[in-house]
């Protein structure tokens, strides 16, 4: 066995040297640095399709312009999302602010005052029903309507351009950059409430999650290689990795994802989806045998801004993507 001894971080004034750093170091910092060499690779590597699951209050908790910038630079092909993230997302592009709040405030009192709490994030409960009803008014001028949420959500991020074109949003970019934005539990989210306000004023708004898991599988049938990139874990990680299932049940051998990065908090010996490793994975196919695999055991709001700026810093291109 040959040992590489390891050497100090020193301190950097460049965040992609930092991490390339902490790459050779220990522990989850380790880990972080060869996140970003991973992603890195996924990049740079012809024809490899990237598949990204965002879990978490990650746009309240202010990484939306983190998530713009990596859709921009095609870091990211497809993005499979909670509906939350995208309401939130939402609410910013409209003019909609989330509030430097804390987490040991009276929630009694917020709830008197009106106000919506996300640890230590505040919104106002009557600003969010506004933008219920605006979603509901924009799903009303489609009239009847059934296709898959990247459908519902592609027309929607049209939508918001023309509407709000001082806003910026995840939505408003994916659209632009005809980026597919999957929400397979979008009815657990206010977009959802937003679309049952639209049905119960008459209106037949069909959102097909069974087309979601087909277009999605078809994504990866396609592809020559796939890379996948979990933000949390939750519904967004299990729709990606099902892909691989399903595209072998209908004979299309895809062999597992190639590379796998995940930001979690979340531990493996609970057993729960979002914790699960990526050796566990290899045993149903999901990632592949010889996967390039990284799991960063880290609250994502910090891993997030550090591996984007790293990313960018770097100068990594994406010349031909998918």
């Amino acid at each position: 066995m040959n040992l590489h001894p390891m050497e100090p971080v020193k301190p950097e004034n460049r965040v992609d040297l930092l991490l390339k750093q902490m790459s050779m170091t220990g522990f989850q910092g380790r880990k972080l640095g060869e996140s970003v060499a991973v992603w890195s690779q996924m990049i740079e590597e012809p024809g490899v399709s990237i598949l990204a699951g965002l879990s978490g209050a990650m746009i309240p908790a202010g990484m939306q312009e983190c998530l713009i910038a990596l859709l921009e630079n095609r870091f990211i092909d497809v993005l499979v999302s909670t509906g939350a993230n995208i309401f939130h997302d939402i609410c910013e592009h409209v003019g909609i602010r989330h509030y430097l709040g804390h987490h040991m405030a009276d929630d009694q009192e917020l709830f008197k005052q009106g106000i919506d709490r996300i640890y230590d994030v505040f919104a106002y409960e009557d600003q969010f029903r506004g933008v219920d009803a605006k979603i509901a008014e924009f799903a009303q001028g489609l009239g009847d309507f059934s296709g898959s949420s990247a459908d519902f959500i592609r027309q929607l991020g049209i939508w918001l351009t023309k509407q709000y074109p001082l806003g910026k949003s995840v939505t408003a970019t994916a659209a632009r950059l005809n980026i597919p934005i999957f929400i397979p539990a979008l009815c657990d989210s206010s977009i959802g409430i937003a679309l049952v306000m639209a049905r119960r004023d008459g209106y037949q708004i069909m959102i097909d999650q069974l087309a979601d898991a087909d277009q999605l599988t078809g994504y990866v049938e396609q592809a020559h290689k796939t890379g996948v990139i979990y933000i949390g874990g939750g519904v967004p990680k299990n729709f990606i990795q099902q892909t691989q299932v399903i595209a072998s049940i209908h004979d299309h051998v895809c062999g597992g994802h190639d590379y796998a990065i995940q930001y979690t908090t979340d531990t493996p010996h609970y057993g729960g989806l979002s914790g699960c490793t990526f050796e566990e994975a290899v045993s149903w196919g999901k990632e592949s045998c010889t996967c390039r695999k990284v799991q960063c055991f880290c609250d994502a709001t910090i891993a997030i801004p550090f591996v984007t700026s790293a990313l960018l810093g770097a100068g990594i291109h994406r010349s031909v993507h998918p």
